[in-house]
């Protein structure tokens, strides 16, 4: 561990490969950290975007990104599939980074409860955080709902190296609306590492007056990531079978989205249709809209719970997700929001969902969304003993 009077240096490990919600959960959490006083670096694996940091330090590797919903093929930057040459580089970066800041806590985003894809980079971190003469506190934070493992050895090979090499869990959830266990049925092994810490939620969002941004409007976004395109056409032709068909209808278009796929958006979109790219005002909009229309990836929803929005989901179920569609129909079952099955999704169903919405009361629930707060006061916690 570093010198007392020093601040707490972390070293936060995060990659995205599709979407990016796992880096905006990493950038909540950093925010928080860094109020409290700790020295944190962020170290990101995936493509380059805008987030706010609350001052941390970004370190950006050499991105790469998934090419297909099951995340079997990961290219570069230029869009070759990476090989061993590019993986090596990108590990001597990692171990570079892991030398220069010398982190008294190494977090890691979802590791190793998924990102196994990494395991050339992580695994060599690994050994050499756990062979220091200052060995750091290692840490694993995860979302509520984790991917299901169906391949024979997967779930031992995971809790094996939760047992080898790291301290603590941190799950980002609340036990009281779907506790770790209900999607990872093997938690028994490692309960005693198990921390719930809340939901994370961005409050970063201001509620305003009628010229407020969003004010009045629906609002229509599919995530950070390229899936869902469909979902923003569709919804652009419910508009005129809702009962919001006179307000503005404002479609958020995802940051990996081809400019392509964007124009073609903009050119089918009718009058009292704004489509443009995801903004970082997002969380004021939802403070300030109509209703809120989106695919239910963790930080939409929580954000929309936080912002007590009229809500509709239409959870994500392509590839090998199952997180959407659970964490959707637990909210749905306690009626604070609607929800809409992808499969299947038309115009006119959509519009059903909206103007059920629209007729019904505000999204909220009564979950634990401190989960920064709690996040923090873990941390200092844990290096407290250690020191």
């Amino acid at each position: 561990m570093t010198d007392r009077s020093a601040p707490l240096k972390i070293l936060f490990y995060v990659q995205h490969l599709l979407g990016i919600g796992h880096l905006r959960r990493t950038a909540t959490l950093t925010r928080h950290m860094m109020r409290s006083g700790f020295d944190v670096t962020v170290v990101s694996g995936g493509h380059e975007i805008d987030v706010d940091l609350g001052g941390a330090r970004l370190v950006q590797l050499p991105a790469t990104r998934a090419t297909d919903l099951y995340f079997k093929v990961l290219v570069d930057e230029d869009g070759q599939q990476i090989d061993d040459n590019w993986r090596e580089n990108r590990k001597d970066i990692l171990l570079d980074l892991w030398r220069e800041v010398q982190p008294d806590i190494l977090i890691f985003e979802l590791f190793p409860f998924g990102r196994r894809q990494m395991r050339f980079e992580i695994l060599p971190l690994l050994e050499a955080a756990t062979s220091s003469v200052n060995p750091p506190l290692i840490v694993s934070s995860v979302r509520d709902i984790l991917v299901a493992q169906t391949k024979p050895g997967r779930n031992d090979e995971m809790l094996g190296l939760v047992d080898k090499y790291f301290d603590h869990v941190m799950v980002h959830g609340d036990p009281e609306l779907i506790s770790l266990d209900t999607t990872f049925p093997h938690t028994a092994r490692i309960q005693d590492k198990i921390f719930y810490t809340g939901y994370v939620v961005d409050r970063t969002g201001t509620k305003g007056g009628p010229e407020a941004a969003g004010a009045g409007e629906v609002i229509v976004s599919s995530g950070g990531g390229a899936v869902g395109t469909d979902l923003l056409k569709i919804a652009m032709q419910a508009r005129a079978l809702s009962s919001a068909k006179d307000k503005i209808w404002r479609l958020m278009v995802g940051t990996n989205v081809e400019n392509a796929v964007f124009d073609e958006l903009a050119r089918l979109a009718p009058p009292g249709v704004i489509v443009e790219r995801a903004r970082k005002d997002f969380t004021s909009l939802l403070m300030n809209c109509a209703l809120s229309i989106s695919q239910g990836g963790y930080n939409t929803v929580m954000e929309t719970l936080y912002a007590k929005c009229r809500a509709v989901i239409v959870p994500y179920a392509g590839g090998l997700e199952t997180e959407q569609t659970l964490r959707a129909r637990l909210l749905a079952e306690k009626g604070v929001l609607q929800i809409a099955d992808e499969e299947g999704l038309t115009p006119a169903i959509l519009a059903h969902a909206v103007d059920a919405a629209l007729s019904g009361l505000p999204a909220g629930a009564e979950i634990n969304v401190d989960g920064g707060a709690r996040t923090v006061a873990l941390l200092k916690d844990w290096v407290g003993r250690e020191r």
